[in-house]
């Protein structure tokens, strides 16, 4: 069991340092099928070990100043709203549900990675509807310089977004990177580079607020798979972020998409056998 737990929390910690996001999909189902933990428990454990390795690789991107403090806090205290609610929420559903609606929350990130690597060139730096002479659609825009214009518009995007990323958090235990990395380019032009380094920091934030109702809420945590799993996290991050400056982007959201889809289907049968 401890060679595993290091192993599995390896893997996670694999996936963070590769994509910036997609870790706590793998964690959920490597800890209730490989270490027969419950389900519930899981989530807690997953929460924990995730928000510790994204800790891990945000430290130094942080001191590097690759993260948007700014636009970063605003997503991750939205997020920290809806973590409460997303804990409590998985109290009412059945464990063989909460693990079929996970299956199928893996499924749409994995099809949300793979058109990913269909449109590679993501906006960054200054939003392309910039330069624009037509009515301007964005709800965030960018200065030459690449500042932020912080509206109230752009404020609430960014905060919608940012409360459900909480409640997919505390619901099942993911950081949400996979939802928070295409959220900040996308919505709020940032560069991609910075996007991975910013999501890090949200889902650290993110995740001790999710640990945090899980544990009110009365559910189960190991502190001791929990401690081996982050070991684990710390190696696989280190690994992740060697190897993705070696692999092309599109090359290794693909490899993630169909390592997702392959855990899912194993979820889906599992829960229906069972």
């Amino acid at each position: 069991m401890f060679g595993l737990a290091i192993l599995f929390g390896g893997i996670v910690g694999f996936a963070l340092g590769l994509t910036g996001g997609g870790g706590g999909v793998f964690a959920v189902p490597l800890l209730v099928y490989g270490l027969a933990v419950a389900p519930r428990e899981a989530v807690g454990i997953s929460l924990a070990s995730v928000g510790g390795t994204a800790l891990f690789g945000a430290v130094p991107r942080l001191i590097r100043g690759e993260v948007e403090l700014r636009t970063g806090l605003l997503f991750a205290v939205a997020g920290m709203l809806g973590a409460p609610l997303g804990s409590y929420l998985s109290t009412l559903v059945p464990e063989h549900v909460l693990l079929m609606m996970f299956a199928i929350l893996m499924l749409v990130v994995a099809q949300r990675m793979w058109a990913k690597t269909k449109n590679p060139k993501l906006p960054s730096g200054v939003c392309n509807t910039e330069s624009q002479s037509s009515r301007d659609r964005s709800a965030c825009q960018r200065d030459e310089d690449g500042t932020l214009r912080l509206t109230s518009k752009c404020a609430r995007l960014l905060v919608l977004v940012g409360l459900m990323t909480g409640v997919l958090s505390g619901m099942f235990g993911v950081g949400g990177g996979f939802v928070i990395v295409p959220a900040l380019v996308l919505f709020s032009g940032m560069a991609i580079h910075q996007a991975v380094a910013t999501s890090l920091f949200v889902i650290v934030l993110v995740s001790i607020s999710g640990v945090t109702s899980h544990l009110v809420n009365g559910n189960e945590l190991s502190l001791e798979t929990t401690l081996q799993f982050l070991l684990g996290g710390f190696a696989g991050m280190w690994l992740g972020g060697i190897v993705s400056k070696r692999l092309k982007g599109p090359t290794l959201q693909k490899i993630f998409s169909v390592a997702v889809v392959m855990v899912a289907a194993f979820v889906i049968v599992q829960s229906v056998v069972s």
